[in-house]
């Protein structure tokens, strides 16, 4: 299901409790530390995923999302558009499948969007879920 109308958009973010970061890495300047940094900040309990790292900002980091023990509400992505398939399917072997499949702004995958396809699945592309965020629920 792709969804770019605001007010269901925002419905969407306010019912986000837990956020998977995929590609997660904590150096300063990066786009993906900014934006986890920001999630935290505001409130979402953050799960961040890559395969070498054991902890990125000061959280427990998962290898794969099929390793995180606890239903994921929104997936992240910080990977190139190439890696996105692997994510969708991996996406899909979740015993949860989580509300959206998020690929972060200059990432679109139309492989991606047609394997998520007839699932109860929000796919958002190229899109940044910080500035979503912080334009359509957040509290500043």
């Amino acid at each position: 299901m792709l969804l770019l109308d605001e007010k269901k958009l925002a419905s969407l973010l306010n019912e986000v409790k837990v956020i998977a970061v995929i590609g997660a890495v904590d150096k300063p300047g990066r786009p993906v530390d900014r934006v986890g940094r920001y999630l935290i900040d505001a409130g979402f309990k953050v799960i961040p995923v890559h395969p070498k790292r054991e902890n990125v900002w000061g959280l427990k980091t998962y290898k794969s999302i099929l390793d995180i023990p606890e239903p994921i509400d929104l997936l992240d992505l910080f990977r190139a558009a190439n890696f996105c398939p692997f994510h969708a399917d991996e996406c899909l072997n979740l015993k949860e499948l989580p509300k959206v499949f998020w690929m972060q702004q200059g990432i679109s995958s139309p492989e991606s969007r047609a394997m998520l396809s007839g699932k109860d699945i929000t796919v958002i592309e190229d899109r940044c879920l910080m500035i979503d965020h912080k334009n359509l629920v957040g509290k500043e």
